[in-house]
């Protein structure tokens, strides 16, 4: 079975009744090719398009008759369907991705993709959102920050596929809207036991151990993962010196999944994901001896079931416990203040559909309910009280909970006419935590096949109902901080609202490549952003009026052209948000600011106006491959209102240089990566592969952030090199 759009490419051998169940299949156009030996071949084409099983007999003729017709695999190298544009990952990128920095492996590979960028400590903003972006795994939603000083991550070792939206969202996914990351782990579908093995070492005294086995029998599989990670930098330090920027991390993973019946299957996913760090110094900082230690745990139990009622109609039943707690432990030397905090967030998640085809629809219904509860603790004492307003108490403590209750209904139709697709759904989310707000969001899309020129055209348009994250929500919104100061705003956070329309094309060039872009723009009332507590690092949302982003997206592909695979992507974004401040909390000149301010423009934080990613391979021969990629950035806007030379003295004239003060900016940044890899061995039952990665290779300062408001300063990772070697069995 072969899809060159989602990167699906897999061999099947039928039992001796000569049937073969494929699963997990990401919808798209399939090539698929059945052969026996003293038969001749059968192909065809198969348009997967709902979560219903589909049966498909293929009649192989006797060998000398030779009356087969060939369906070529380039044929799938476009969703003639698709009115999303949606960037697909699969099996061959994660195969052969290359390393990433530690807690940030997914998040890595969507950065590649046009219309996404990094900010500090890896986190993901997709089209100009802030913190907005949503994982979902195996059918069920993650919708915290996922970013490496927040959450511990997922490990790549263990994903199958992954599939990218920023526009033409399904009616089933709410409240978290930037954009949507579809994640399905590993299952090897293979009887018996099977497994994969990696370990890697490089730069900084980065080691990473990965270890997963399979075992299947008969209409069951279980399979359990581990991964450990030890590394001296974890996080973008914001000095080039690196202080205090160790980091470990470590999880396991099992899954159980069984046939109880042709029509019933069951599957249990048990993980516990930890993250323990230092916080990087500045240079007063490890002049003071400060040490700030922080730790993420995430444990969680996923249950799903499905259910076949009939050839058409497919129910399934996703439910999931989760426990995250992060904490914040500062030493007596730190500046300007010794912190701490506490976090705990505990959700109990249910959801049921219902998928139906019936002719050329695909309807699906369903809803979902979200039960969760936070805990915050929060407390601080001054050391350097010269640092902060005048008043300012010395010492603050707080500590809150509260309940979060989120409820959503959902229904949507595809319609596939000839070469025509027309999708529509509508949405109704309930959200209450702090505030109680309701909003329905319709969706449309609709996609245009040209046979002839292989080309199709798209478009969408998405209404959102988006929540704010929870992420330090109550200690922003709590009355104990007006003690803060003499000059406090303070104001509920409202769900962000929006509209976003995109239109794009996608063709087909050569029957080796293809060619898209996309054209958007996404309108938004209560933008959200985020500010900082003091000089806690503890982040927490704000919201202003209304906020413009738009842009355009462009990308190269090509799966396969002979020896040569690879990509090449652009975007070009421009995004305004508009005074006044709508939510959040202000505290003294930001407080006096922002009531003073009922009007006028701001670049939002995420505004970078051209970004430009590409990475080539050339196959030398059969084992032996090198891969040469580059990144481009023209840089975040910067918020400095300190002098030229406090900033040296607390950044260092290096980062400096990088740094365009009179276009608030940093200078832009063109990095080049290289890859070597070497296949040792490669059977149906043993492989051993090696990848050699080198990072940044023109060594260039990277100032990530500088003195931002928001985001304070971060470099980026510097030259280094990755080696991994990896084992299947």
């Amino acid at each position: 079975m072969v899809c060159q759009a989602n990167e699906y490419l897999r061999e099947f051998d039928t039992d001796g009744e000569g049937n073969i169940i494929a699963r997990r299949l990401p919808f798209g156009l399939y090539a698929v090719r059945v052969s026996r030996s003293g038969f001749a071949p059968a192909s065809r084409l198969i348009d997967i398009r709902s979560a219903i099983p589909m049966e498909v007999t293929v009649v192989l003729a006797i060998g000398p008759a030779k009356t087969t017709v060939t369906v070529s695999s380039d044929r799938t190298l476009i969703d003639p369907g698709d009115v999303s544009s949606v960037n697909r990952i699969g099996s061959a990128t994660l195969q052969d991705r290359p390393s990433a920095q530690p807690g940030r492996s997914l998040s890595e590979l969507v950065n590649q993709e046009p219309g996404w960028l990094f900010e500090a400590n890896g986190i993901l903003h997709p089209r100009g959102e802030e913190y907005q972006t949503q994982y979902v795994v195996n059918g069920l939603p993650l919708t915290e920050n996922r970013s490496a000083a927040y959450a511990p991550d997922l490990d790549a070792g263990s994903v199958q596929e992954m599939s990218v939206y920023t526009a033409g969202f399904p009616a089933e996914y709410g409240r978290k809207m930037g954009g949507v990351i579809e994640v399905e782990t590993r299952r090897d579908l293979r009887p018996g036991f099977h497994g994969n093995a990696l370990f890697s070492g490089g730069s900084f005294d980065t080691a990473t151990a990965y270890l997963d086995g399979q075992y299947s029998w008969e209409k069951t599989a279980l399979n359990i993962g581990a991964s450990a990670t030890s590394t001296d930098r974890y996080l973008d330090p914001p000095v080039l010196q690196n202080y205090t920027n160790h980091g470990t991390l470590a999880g396991i993973t099992t899954q159980y999944n069984r046939d109880l019946t042709d029509a019933d299957r069951i599957g249990i996913v048990l993980w516990r994901e930890q993250a323990r760090f230092l916080v990087p110094d500045e240079m007063v900082q490890e002049q003071a001896g400060q040490r700030q230690d922080r730790d993420d745990f995430d444990s969680a139990a996923q249950l799903s079931y499905d259910h076949i009622f009939s050839t058409n109609v497919l129910g399934q039943l996703r439910a999931m416990v989760r426990d995250i707690t992060a904490g914040l432990w500062s030493n007596d030397l730190s500046t300007p203040m010794i912190a701490g905090q506490d976090r705990g967030y505990h959700e109990e998640y249910v959801k049921g559909s219902v998928s139906v085809h019936a002719g050329i629809h695909e309807f699906k219904t369903g809803v979902e309910s979200d039960y969760a509860s936070i805990e915050e603790a929060l407390n601080y004492l001054i050391t350097d009280p010269a640092l902060f307003d005048p008043g300012t108490p010395l010492a603050f403590r707080f500590y809150g909970h509260a309940p979060d209750r989120e409820q959503g209904v959902f229904a949507q139709d595809e319609m596939h006419w000839k070469n025509v697709t027309l999708s529509g759904g509508v949405r109704f989310d309930h959200y209450d935590l702090l505030i109680n707000q309701a909003g329905w969001s319709p969706r449309a899309g609709i996609a245009i096949y040209w046979p002839r020129t292989k080309i199709v055209f798209r478009g969408a348009y998405d209404k959102i109902f988006q929540t704010p994250p929870f992420e330090n929500i109550l200690v922003a919104s709590s009355p104990a901080v007006t003690s803060l100061s003499d000059q406090v705003l303070r104001l509920p956070v409202q769900p962000a609202r929006g509209d976003y329309y995109q239109a794009g094309f996608g063709r087909a060039l050569f029957g080796k490549a293809t060619i898209g872009g996309n054209f958007y723009w996404r309108h938004y009332h209560d933008y959200p952003d985020d500010d900082l507590l003091l000089n806690t690092g503890v982040s927490f949302p704000i919201t202003f009026a209304v906020a413009d982003i738009y842009g355009a997206e462009a990308k190269l592909d090509i799966p396969h052209w002979g020896p040569f695979s690879g990509y090449a992507s652009y975007s070009n974004m421009r995004g305004n948000g508009y005074f006044p401040v709508t939510g959040g909390l202000f505290i003294g000149d930001e407080a006096a600011q922002a009531i003073s301010a009922t009007s006028g423009v701001f670049p939002v934080s995420q505004d970078q106006r051209n970004t430009v990613r590409a990475r080539f391979r050339y196959d030398i021969n059969r084992r032996l491959w090198t891969a040469i990629g580059g990144t481009y950035d023209s840089g975040l806007p910067i918020d400095f209102d300190g002098t030229y030379q406090e900033a040296a003295e607390e950044y260092g004239q290096a980062i400096l240089n990088r740094v365009n003060f009179s276009d608030f900016r940093p200078r832009p940044l063109e990095s080049l990566d290289a890859s070597l890899g070497i296949v040792l061995r490669n059977s149906d039952k043993h492989s051993i592969r090696f990848q050699l990665d080198g990072f940044d290779l023109t060594n260039k300062i990277n100032v990530i952030d500088f003195a931002g408001l928001f985001s304070g300063t971060a470099i980026g990772l510097s030259r280094s090199v990755d080696a991994r070697l990896q084992f299947g069995f």
